[in-house]
């Protein structure tokens, strides 16, 4: 017993979510969801992307520091797709951003939460990770790492640091040839 009161705790929280990323809902047709969310109540519509390895197709609504994602299948054999069936539209998952998303897995793993991606992995807008409805009180929520952060270079991110040296070196090369 003595050995494990010196054991190092794992901390119950390494680090509190940045802020809230987006909430999702689920649409039947994004091009009818504007005309509520960016029509009718004024949201801006920042961007549309279709994700063929997720069989949907989303939509990015700006709303303060916060974002809406409609989120559309395009695939009928998707999760989301068999969401939509059995539950219609509305509220799908809400994201927090974090600043590491590795370590938030792996202390969340720790403390017993079920994950649905032990790993980050590639998202529309920057590493992400889903954590069971049924650690969560029959919640999805997804994390995001912040802008930068470890996960972004290892899976392929460009990351606006380099970008701006590269265009520092492009700019001196110019100017010395």
């Amino acid at each position: 017993m003595a050995a494990h009161a010196d054991m190092p705790r794992v901390p119950v929280v390494l680090s509190a979510p940045g802020r809230v990323h987006h909430v999702a809902l689920i649409v039947r047709s994004i091009e009818a969801a504007l005309g509520l969310y960016r029509d009718l109540l004024g949201l801006e519509l920042q961007q549309v992307l279709e994700i063929p390895s997720d069989g949907v197709r989303i939509a990015f609504l700006g709303i303060g520091e916060s974002k809406i994602e409609l989120v559309e299948p395009t695939d009928d054999a998707t999760g989301v797709a068999r969401f939509l069936a059995k539950q219609g539209e509305g509220f799908h998952h809400v994201c927090l951003e974090v600043a590491n998303l590795a370590e938030e897995l792996t202390r969340l793993a720790i403390n017993g939460l079920e994950l649905i991606d032990s790993a980050p992995r590639r998202g529309a807008e920057g590493p992400v990770a889903f954590l069971h409805p049924r650690s969560c009180h029959g919640v999805l929520v997804e994390l995001i790492e912040a802008p930068g952060g470890p996960s972004w270079r290892a899976l392929g991110y460009p990351i606006e640091a380099d970008a701006s040296a590269t265009a520092g070196r492009r700019a001196a090369r110019r100017k010395s040839g």
